[in-house]
């Protein structure tokens, strides 16, 4: 089954990476459960994260693109530092050491939940990685991506922060 899922989710990569055309705004819609641990077993639940917006990313460890934008995803934290944001950043179908030996050589600040059998990626109707949605405050899917991107330009920055809640 790992072997199906990284042979399929790998072509599912080239194919992002030569679409990659941005974040695209959605028709709102309700984001799906997410409720996955860490490597350390912590459990998040995205619907604790309402009055928040939640950047979602699902990634492996051997898609190019999905490493290429690792960095900027951990300076979009710091840049966002003290706002009402978090990021999930899913990883699919890997093990925990796949992921501390990727962590060693960038490292990130942000939690790692792990998709182990990547029903979290199919539930929120993912094809590619990287793919990732933004979902608001409300817990309503805004933006989508498949494909990477640099998280802390500033084209991302001004439709992530044009969601933040001001109260």
């Amino acid at each position: 089954m790992r072997v199906l899922l990284a042979f399929t989710l790998t072509l599912f990569i080239v194919f992002a990476h030569a679409a990659d055309t941005g974040l695209h705004a959605v028709t709102p819609y309700p984001a799906q459960a997410l409720v996955l641990t860490d490597m350390h077993g912590k459990k998040f639940d995205l619907a604790n994260y309402r009055g928040r917006v939640v950047l979602v990313n699902f990634w492996a460890t051997y898609c190019p693109p999905c490493l290429k934008e690792m960095p900027s995803m951990e300076r979009l934290k710091k840049r966002m530092a003290g706002k009402p944001f978090a990021i999930f950043s899913v990883n699919v179908g890997e093990q925990n050491s796949d992921v501390q030996a990727f962590l060693k050589q960038v490292p990130v600040t942000f939690p790692i939940l792990m998709d182990r059998d990547g029903t979290r990626l199919k539930a929120w109707k993912a094809f590619a990685l990287p793919s990732s949605f933004v979902v608001d405050a409300q817990g309503r899917v805004r933006y989508a991506m498949f494909g990477g991107t640099e998280w802390d330009e500033p084209d991302s920055m001004d439709k992530l922060t044009a969601l933040l809640p001001t109260h």
